[in-house]
């Protein structure tokens, strides 16, 4: 077996390692126990009087395993529960309304799930019962409604095309969000003051940031975050935007909803990209390669990531001349969209990697590079991401595909895919941003 395809299924292995490390459904298990009238999540305990119920809204691409875990946990205990989330495969109870809400855009079901979640949450506001939200990313297009009549779901759905395509942080991107939203920043919760309310968290933001996972349904933002009016500004989105919703945000004084309810409030992190990259990085070493992880290396623009990412391989490899080494990277690089083509910021990452790599080859030995997002989907293509070699650009010359033209159009799978270098892993139901796995080993000759 050639150098290359070992490294390849390395990757592959270590890919692999890391989404069992961070299934959404057992980590609730985990954290969770429900023992008589008492309710333990980590450290902190619930004590239930004994016809206290229990109701639960779960939203974003790791809904479904978290809700079909919380209810195989509480069982009866849980009174109703509202799901927001892609389709999926599990089985859940009568207690459990489901909605397919879309994504990256909002679609009718979106608004219909939160329309029930208002009604669930009034009912639970009624009872002082326990409210448990179970939030992970992708909720913030998954449940929606807009903060007055003006605006339409065509508003929302053009807002949030044109919004993430821009090249805007996602903290920049949820500032505009929340501006025009009923849900968004803490006004979801807000509608059961009376509950005590639990936010269990699936993060694909940075640590530290949990409030603008989902846009922050159940947690308004903290002081200095980004200001909509300064956003659209700055990515000069004002021409772009419906008139609704830019009287929404011109109107919009950042007031977040108060909690002046004596009602218990927690938030716990059950998994973040931290423990994704640790297990990766785990899986490296254990299959001998010298390992480093680039913590520095997460998010920003995409083109200067994939530069400083080659740069640290190529040190790497140096430092250790005859080892095979890795460099293990999460987060999200900001990848503006300058065509029509097929691709997300993962696969256009990975195309920009074989085209600096085809220029270093000689430097950094065979090498292999795996971009991928930890739910499955990147961007607007059917994969995960894409997986890359020292071969690629050389096989699509070969094949007579210009890989810089396919860059320029923003369409990095359709020329990954060509290669049969996509990653289809399907809806991995967990969400905790992307890995970027990047593998080398000297020449054979050395």
């Amino acid at each position: 077996m050639s150098d290359v395809m070992q490294l390849r299924l390395a990757a592959r292995e270590i890919f692999d390692h890391a989404l069992c490390a961070v299934d959404a459904g057992e980590a609730l298990k985990n954290a969770i126990r429900f023992e008589h009238l008492t309710l333990r999540v980590g450290e902190t305990q619930f004590d239930l009087g004994t016809d206290s119920g229990i109701y639960c809204i779960a939203v974003g691409k790791a809904a479904r395993a978290m809700a079909a875990a919380l209810d195989e946990v509480l069982g009866r205990r849980l009174v109703a529960g509202l799901i927001a989330a892609p389709a999926g495969k599990q089985k859940l109870a009568d207690r459990w309304q489901c909605f397919e809400g879309g994504h990256p855009l909002p679609n009718d079901q979106s608004l219909a799930a939160a329309s029930v979640a208002f009604a669930l949450l009034n009912r639970a506001n009624d009872e002082r019962a326990l409210v448990i939200f179970l939030v992970s990313g992708g909720g913030s297009a998954m449940i929606e409604w807009p903060i007055n009549d003006e605006i339409t779901l065509s508003d929302l759905q053009t807002t949030n095309r044109i919004l993430v395509t821009s090249g805007a942080s996602i903290s920049e991107i949820n500032a505009v969000r929340r501006a025009f939203s009923f849900i968004k920043g803490g006004r979801l919760a807000a509608k059961a003051p009376n509950c005590d309310q639990i936010t269990l968290i699936i993060s694909d933001v940075l640590s530290g940031e949990e409030w603008n996972v989902a846009s922050g349904p159940t947690m308004p933002p903290p002081s200095g975050t980004p200001n909509a009016r300064d956003v659209i500004e700055r990515y000069h989105l004002r021409s772009q935007l419906p008139a609704p919703i830019l009287r929404a945000i011109d109107s919009d004084d950042e007031t977040t909803p108060s909690n002046t309810s004596a009602s218990l409030r927690k938030h716990f992190v059950l998994l973040d990209n931290h423990i994704a990259v640790e297990a990766a990085a785990n899986a490296a070493r254990t299959r001998g390669f010298i390992t480093e992880i680039a913590r520095d290396i997460a998010d920003g623009r995409i083109e200067v990531g994939c530069d400083q990412l080659l740069a640290r391989l190529d040190e790497l490899q140096r430092q250790n001349a005859n080892r095979s080494v890795c460099v293990i990277s999460g987060g999200e690089f900001a990848c503006p969209v300058r065509g029509d083509g097929i691709g997300g910021r993962n696969a256009e990452t990975a195309l920009r990697l074989a085209i600096a790599a085809e220029e270093k080859r000689d430097e950094i030995g065979e090498f292999v590079t795996l971009c991928a997002g930890t739910d499955g989907i990147d961007g607007n293509s059917p994969a995960a991401g894409a997986i890359i070699d020292s071969t690629t650009i050389e096989r699509s010359r070969k094949m007579g595909l210009d890989a810089g033209d396919f860059l320029n159009r923003s369409d990095s799978y359709s020329f990954l895919a060509a290669l049969g270098e996509a990653i289809e892993t399907g809806p991995t139901g967990t969400n905790v941003r992307d890995l970027r796995i990047l593998l080398s080993s000297p020449h054979s000759a050395e």
